[in-house]
């Protein structure tokens, strides 16, 4: 994760081959306490003050994507009927996340299917995406 003085800029999914690293200030520290205590409650709701970025329409998908409760997913289209949008508008600000986990992406599926995950379609971060699923909906 990167934090910018007393917000948080943007979190990364990393392969596990990348190892760990320690926080590097407060602010990364508070982030990986709530992102452990979700490890246990699927349903915690973080509190984390996040960078103002991306675009007005960005912001309004990360909005309803955030208000999609824990162990619940919409599909890109149902997001997109909403917005008077196209599903793959939804799905590109989705892909542009910067904050996964606190905006929880992974919530949002294909109208049949997983769909894509971070502008990816396979991979550690599709998996991520499956893994995330399962433990709001079993809590494992």
């Amino acid at each position: 994760m990167r934090t910018e003085g007393a917000a948080l800029a943007e979190i990364v999914y990393l392969p596990r081959s990348a190892g760990t690293l320690a926080p590097a200030n407060a602010l990364a520290e508070l982030a990986c306490a709530q992102i452990e205590k979700y490890a246990v409650d699927p349903g915690y709701r973080f509190k984390l003050p996040l960078k103002h970025i991306g675009t007005a329409f960005q912001r309004r998908v990360w909005d309803l994507i955030a208000a999609i409760p824990s162990g619940e997913t919409r599909s890109y289209g149902d997001l997109a009927r909403l917005l008077g949008s196209a599903p793959r508008a939804v799905g590109q600000a989705c892909g542009t996340n910067y904050f996964p986990l606190v905006i929880p992406c992974h919530r949002v599926v294909a109208a049949h299917g997983l769909g894509g995950f971070a502008h990816t379609r396979s991979g550690y971060l599709l998996e991520v995406k499956r893994r995330l699923l399962l433990h709001e909906q079993h809590g494992t």
